[in-house]
């Protein structure tokens, strides 16, 4: 594995959970966690201005069994993602990574996202000032092109100018972004992948690290393209299925891991839930994320409809989640 300076810890990325907006919050990451201990866990995309500008802690406070951690950073001004990743490294996260992906017209407005991929000198000038800033390291996550510009000539220049600046991972979405026309869910589906373009980006710059992402689905996926590349990162798989997670340390990282139950992994969620409501946090901002556990088991639509029931007038039960449990089972 590489790091992006000298005597500079290395993280194992062979397998990731991508940062998705309104999903991979603390407690999100919390789960994941429970699932798999070796995943390397994503923030939100968390912009430059709600960090230096709002509460910082909102976005950046976390539990400690979440790492490894990286802060998935949206911004395009080099002084103020430094500032920003010195703050990211003083609240302990083990990585900062820079939004070069996302194509959102929101994001378009604020000059940062899929749009950066047409300003590859501006991305290196983020790039060195925030490795300047933290000594942790510092990547980059983007598409394989955007509207016009998806010549792997294009993916190519990008990259290597990066790559000058300091940077030695990249975290690459094998689909291009269209900036005009589709939205962020669009992108998401519409541009079909081109895993062979990642494929060849690895051939081409061996010394770097590369990450594939898009439309992985299978831990047999990720063993394939894990043969290509360094690693896989999966967003939406995770969110509609988070269990995925609860053979990946025995099937990608050859540990020894325990691999708890559902039924194991809700408990002990339930539990993480007591305590933070206890911190006064709504059980809304947490059972959410448990939707989903029991994705294609039987009862598994009743567990999921009895907490979207009840939770909306008893926002402060600690028994809620177990009670969906026995729900489900009679």
């Amino acid at each position: 594995m590489f790091s992006s300076q000298a005597n500079q810890p290395t993280l194992d990325r062979r397998f990731s959970v991508a940062p998705m907006i309104d999903v991979t919050d603390k407690h999100f990451r919390y789960l994941c966690r429970l699932l798999s201990s070796h995943a390397l866990l994503y923030t939100e995309m968390v912009t430059t201005g709600a960090l230096l500008h709002a509460d910082p802690a909102r976005w950046l406070n976390h539990n400690a069994e979440e790492h490894p951690l990286a802060l998935q950073l949206g911004g395009s001004d080099p002084e103020e993602l430094a500032r920003c990743a010195k703050l990211g490294e003083s609240w302990g996260f083990d990585e900062i990574n820079l939004n070069c992906g996302c194509p959102s017209d929101r994001v378009q407005s604020g000059r940062f996202g899929a749009c950066l991929m047409a300003e590859p000198e501006l991305v290196a000038d983020c790039v060195k000032a925030m490795q300047d800033a933290a000594s942790v390291p510092v990547t980059v996550k983007h598409r394989i092109g955007i509207d016009d510009q998806d010549e792997y000539a294009d993916l190519t220049r990008f990259v290597d100018r990066v790559a000058a600046a300091g940077c030695r991972t990249f975290i690459v979405h094998a689909r291009k972004a269209w900036l005009q026309g589709l939205s962020p869910k669009e992108n998401r589906e519409v541009p079909p992948l081109n895993y062979s373009r990642v494929y060849q980006l690895k051939k081409d710059f061996p010394e770097l690290e590369i990450i594939i992402n898009g439309g992985i689905t299978t831990l047999d996926e990720s063993k394939t393209h894990c043969e290509k590349v360094d690693g896989v990162m999966l967003g939406r798989e995770i969110w509609n299925n988070p269990y995925f997670l609860a053979k990946v340390d025995r099937e990608l990282f050859a540990a020894n891991t325990p691999v708890l139950s559902r039924e194991q992994v809700l408990k002990e969620y339930a539990d993480y839930c007591a305590r933070q409501i206890d911190l006064g946090v709504d059980l809304h901002h947490m059972s959410r994320h448990v939707l989903n556990l029991f994705h294609g088991q039987k009862g598994g639509k009743k567990f999921r409809r009895f907490i979207s029931e009840h939770v909306p007038q008893n926002r402060r039960d600690k028994g809620l989640l177990m009670k969906a449990l026995e729900f489900m089972a009679a």
